[in-house]
């Protein structure tokens, strides 16, 4: 194929990606967490552009402004923004009814906010355990109970998306804590994408490498003093392997234009996951069949 041949090949794509995010987004509304700064306002950001309303909460309340001001700015709308603690049960219900009250139904969640502790077992206080599982485990699970089963009875499909992370698929060093946090999310994604099928509501696990966010500055490292030279060089070498939150949050958007399960945003944890599991597609569709033979069982759902 010659030069001319390959761009027309290459706009053909670009037209098709373009057309298949626009009927993914235009006119849906998505609730976002985690959208006052990194990969959630870029996400936020990304699918205003494709002309989605944008539901926006953080814990941040500052960063959040921000977020909700640059999209308006640009013509984008947000039907509600509220500052949130995730972690808090009662206020993430509280939140889905203002929600609720303020459109006519949720198209998209995106469970994207999170924290990072890393540390061997023996420096690990019990605090950073609990606050990394109740901000990246439990707070995803309370968004997942306030959204999605209004989604389920109205009948009209949706989409579900879980920011993991590839220390939710590898055991990389450090990340007992992290790890348990990010497994349990992909484990409860994994369950969902079969038991949400028969509602016609997707599912993506995206499961980022390196990314440069805040988190890369905050990130508790127990035990450990990060002005050590050595700890430097590292988080240098990880600064410099790290893909942009806009990167992250165009694999996002494509994942869920694309209705892919797994999302990937780079070439290591890819190549690094399909060399720790080679047989997936036996065990998607053997999954598959027994969710759908334990789902017949059900009661038929009231119209």
């Amino acid at each position: 194929m010659d030069d001319a041949g390959a761009a027309a090949v290459s706009r053909r794509f670009g037209r098709n990606r373009a057309r298949r995010q626009d009927e993914a987004f235009r006119d849906k509304t998505v609730v976002i967490t985690g959208a006052g700064s990194g990969i959630g306002a870029a996400t936020a950001k990304a699918a205003a552009a494709l002309g989605a309303r944008v539901v926006l909460t953080d814990i941040n309340a500052e960063s959040l402004e921000q977020t909700r001001e640059a999209i308006e700015d640009a013509g984008g709308a947000v039907p509600v923004c509220r500052a949130l603690d995730l972690t808090d049960y009662e206020a993430v219900r509280s939140f889905g009814a203002i929600v609720h009250e303020h459109v006519d139904g949720v198209d998209i969640v995106m469970n994207i906010a999170g924290i990072s502790v890393w540390g061997t077992v023996e420096n690990l206080t019990h605090e950073q355990w609990r606050s990394v599982i109740e901000v990246n485990l439990m707070g995803p699970i309370h968004i997942i109970e306030t959204f999605l089963p209004p989604m389920v009875r109205a009948g009209t499909g949706g989409y579900l998306v879980n920011v993991s992370s590839a220390a939710g698929l590898l055991a990389l060093p450090w990340h007992a804590a992290y790890s348990a946090s990010k497994f349990g999310l992909r484990g409860i994604s994994d369950v969902l994408r079969f038991d949400l099928a028969r509602h016609r509501i997707g599912v993506s696990l995206v499961v980022p490498g390196a990314v440069r966010t805040p988190l890369v500055e905050t990130v508790q490292i127990a035990g450990i003093d990060r002005d050590d030279p050595r700890v430097r060089r590292m988080t240098g070498l990880f600064e410099r392997r790290a893909a942009t939150p806009e990167h992250v949050a165009a694999c996002i958007i494509d994942g869920v234009a694309r209705r892919r399960y797994l999302v990937h945003t780079s070439r290591e944890v890819r190549f690094g996951y399909w060399w720790a599991r080679k047989f997936a597609p036996p065990y998607e569709f053997v999954m598959q069949k027994a969710n759908d033979r334990f789902s017949s069982i059900l009661p038929a759902r009231p119209r």
